[in-house]
């Protein structure tokens, strides 16, 4: 990501890579190790996306949003709000009820969050992106405060009724993340 962001030029192509990370918690920038209760085996990596500690790992969703916002003409909120939005009804598919809040970035069931946001812009570019929970482990949710807060419940779109397998989720999201973020061509690649 950053060293697609680093040579990319104002004609390069917008990317969004969705991925599945093998288990870690990543700690961005502003993340304090207070947050970081008892990692146990799984690896702690420092990274440079806004936000404080999550956990990644298998049946997870990681949707890396490589935009060129400047030329989009969007703000950071913009693609928060999008990004947020997108997974609202990607949710209301599978008839679950979810929100954003003001005062924590990411989506939300009740009081539980199913999908964390972290980004970083540099040179008028994002990269990172999202984190949503399909269908894992969730027990090193436990281990950490999640994005800073303790206590915070989270849940997955397989425990909520939802689908159980990342490639069901990739179908349902990509026309909502399309229209979110105002694209109407898409080119797929597998890599």
């Amino acid at each position: 990501m950053q060293s697609f962001t680093d040579n990319r030029t104002p004609e390069t192509i917008d990317e969004i890579w969705f991925i599945e990370h093998p288990p870690i918690f990543t700690l961005g920038q502003n993340g304090k190790l207070e947050h970081v209760l008892n990692p146990g085996n799984i690896p702690l990596i420092p990274v440079d996306r806004g936000g404080q500690v999550t956990y990644h790992g298998p049946g997870q969703l990681m949707v890396y949003v490589l935009l060129d916002i400047r030329r989009r003409q969007m703000g950071v909120r913009d693609l928060v709000t999008a990004l947020e939005q997108t997974i609202i009804d990607l949710l209301a598919e599978y008839n679950i009820s979810a929100r954003a809040r003001s005062d924590a970035p990411g989506v939300y069931v009740g009081d539980a969050k199913i999908c964390s946001i972290g980004l970083r812009i540099r040179r008028g570019c994002s990269y990172h992106g999202l984190a949503l929970n399909v269908a894992m482990d969730l027990e090193p949710f436990n281990r950490i405060n999640p994005c800073g807060f303790r206590n915070l419940a989270m849940t997955q779109i397989s425990t909520e009724g939802g689908a159980d397998n990342l490639v069901d989720v990739v179908q349902t999201i990509t026309p909502y993340l399309a229209r979110n973020l105002g694209y109407t061509n898409l080119i797929y690649k597998n890599e």
